[in-house]
């Protein structure tokens, strides 16, 4: 499987919630950063490991969201990098509000696994969806 096959499952496994599945792809020091104003994020900057992405992230977001998907508009493969361009859908369940953001996802591999997972999404967006204001 290429770089681009992986993070198109990736994001089919995101949608059908199998987090092990993810995690079999990430190398065991991955670098996972969510978007500066992410109300996930905090100060933390970026986690590290998949034990720190599933405890910071797949456990806060995963019971959050309803009917959570990316509509991939494009794939930009860059060798060891691969770039996705796409608009994030879903239903955040604490405020029955409907999501569609664009977000823009920056995927660095070595040796076939996920080394680093960098998104930018509009913050401003998703925090009044999240009723976290802006």
């Amino acid at each position: 499987m290429n770089n681009v096959q992986t993070i198109e499952h990736v994001y089919e496994w995101f949608s059908a919630g199998n987090a092990p599945a993810i995690l079999a792809t990430f190398d065991p020091d991955v670098e996972f950063r969510l978007a500066q104003g992410h109300p996930y994020r905090g100060d933390d900057g970026a986690w590290s490991g998949p034990d720190e992405v599933v405890k910071n992230f797949f456990m806060k977001a995963g019971p959050e969201w309803q009917n959570w998907s990316i509509d991939v508009m494009s794939l930009h493969d860059l060798g060891d990098v691969v770039v996705t361009e796409g608009r994030y859908h879903g239903v955040y369940k604490p405020t029955g509000k409907h999501m569609d953001v664009e977000v823009c996802h920056v995927w660095r591999f070595r040796e076939g696994r996920i080394v680093m997972f960098h998104q930018y999404v509009d913050t401003a967006r998703l925090r009044i969806v999240m009723g976290a204001g802006v």
